[in-house]
């Protein structure tokens, strides 16, 4: 069973800084050269021609591998042919009619930035080319190439003090060590896929369950057989997305004929991206780590396709494709439930925001803004009641929902502070339009 430990590492020294910031910029360097020389080949332009796997990476490797070592060199080559790869195989399921599974036109594999705008700092090394060491004071140690060490007079490998405490520290194998810096935070994480043992395998984790109704304004509005729900509001995350997809409008109506983007312009589509990125990575982990602790070994979410064309408005789609990028955010969920052993599955959805839990009609329901009126008398706050309705659907029972919901904000940083969610100073309970005027919560349950 594949499980990956991600976290946290802090150089030793200044030194230690220095040497892995050049590291990983030579690896982002070689990644750069080596996609672009596939680009060139992929759009046939200043008479590169060929195919995109004729780019001479051997060439490449040997201009790189005296400061990233020769087994990282070859790590970032094969990474990028992974991601054409992958590029190819979405671009032959989107030209398929009979699959309906990639709606959106693929991009070829993207470039990392450049040194004067600033790099994606990332590298990637061989699953024999570092060491990890689990302990109370556990480290880090990757190999790094000669030119490096004799830049910095360093010896061996290098070393980095790990933060914090790994989900799976027992396993039988350890696959390539994925090594960046995290921009919006400041740090330097890293992700260790793993294979854990039989023992681990055989034991179950848990045996609760949750749903996830994906929204536009709440981002996810959640309900697990536990009785337990969280909001995760989007409103000023969007509003920022908007104001740079303006602003981006703005500078481009402003650019001469024949052009059609500029340097600012790429500064700014690479800011929101990144902006929207750490925010959906924080919601996973933070989602993630709160259903675990309730127990939950599976996670439904709902399935939009054909769902918006045909109940949502037009901005609503725009927040959901474009804005908050579904599909990419269920691929980026799963992969970090994978991490504490959580299933997500993806299901039909349909008519859950439009189902009255309390007489179970779709056609005498109303909805305004966040909340789900219905003629039978009931009042409650739309998305989580269209979460319940999701996950009973889902197991086939009855969910009697906590009558205090929990509505998370994003500070820019993370949604929480605190390990708790009725610690956390950024958290807020779920304002008067979760409770109806009964002194009903979203689900219907007294409070």
């Amino acid at each position: 069973m594949k499980r990956t430990n991600t976290f946290a590492v802090r150089p030793l020294s200044e030194t230690g800084e220095r040497l892995l910031r050049d590291l990983l910029d030579a690896s982002t360097a070689l990644w750069n050269e080596v996609n672009y020389q596939r680009l060139m080949r992929y759009n046939d332009e200043d008479g590169f021609g060929g195919s995109v796997w004729d780019a001479d990476t051997g060439r490449l490797e040997g201009r790189y591998k005296g400061v990233l070592g020769a087994s990282t060199a070859q790590q970032v080559i094969r990474k990028n042919s992974e991601a054409w790869r992958a590029f190819f195989g979405l671009k032959e399921q989107y030209h398929d009619a009979s699959n309906k599974s990639v709606t959106d036109h693929p991009e070829p594999p993207g470039f990392r930035g450049n040194e004067d705008d600033g790099r994606q700092l990332r590298t990637v090394i061989r699953n024999t080319s570092y060491t990890v060491e689990w302990s109370e004071r556990s480290r880090l140690e990757i190999l790094v190439g000669r030119e490096l060490k004799d830049r910095y007079d360093h010896t061996g490998r290098l070393r980095l003090e790990v933060v914090g405490e790994p989900n799976w520290p027992d396993y039988e194998k350890q696959g390539r060590l994925d090594l960046w810096y995290d921009e919006t935070a400041s740090t330097f994480r890293a992700s260790q896929p793993v294979t854990v043992s039989d023992e681990t395998r055989a034991t179950p984790l848990a045996t609760e369950t949750a749903a996830l109704d994906i929204g536009a304004n709440n981002l996810v509005a959640c309900t697990t057989t536990t009785g337990e729900q969280y909001l995760y509001e989007g409103h000023d995350l969007f509003a920022r997305f908007r104001e740079t997809t303006q602003e981006i409008a703005r500078l481009q109506s402003k650019l001469e004929a024949g052009r059609h983007s500029s340097e600012r312009i790429r500064r700014l589509y690479r800011k929101r991206t990144r902006r929207r990125d750490h925010a959906q990575e924080a919601l996973c982990r933070h989602l993630v780590e709160q259903v675990c602790a309730a127990g939950v070994d599976t996670v439904y979410v709902g399935d939009l396709t054909g769902v918006l064309e045909t109940h949502w408005s037009v901005e609503a789609n725009a927040k959901t494709h474009n804005f908050w990028a579904f599909r990419k955010f269920v691929d980026r969920l799963a992969c970090t439930a994978e991490e504490y052993g959580i299933a997500v599955e993806v299901r039909s959805e349909a008519w859950t925001s439009q189902e009255c839990p309390q007489c179970g009609s779709t056609d005498r329901t109303t909805r305004h803004q966040e909340t789900l009126a219905c003629l039978c008398g009931f009042e409650g706050h739309a998305d989580l009641t269209a979460s319940r309705t999701f996950l009973e659907r889902q197991t086939e029972q009855e969910v009697r929902p906590m009558a205090r919901p929990v509505r998370f904000e994003w500070d820019d940083h993370d949604w929480s502070g605190q390990p708790h969610p009725h610690d956390s100073p950024k958290e807020v309970r779920t304002d008067r339009s979760t409770v109806n005027s009964n002194g009903k919560i979203a689900s219907g349950e007294t409070v």
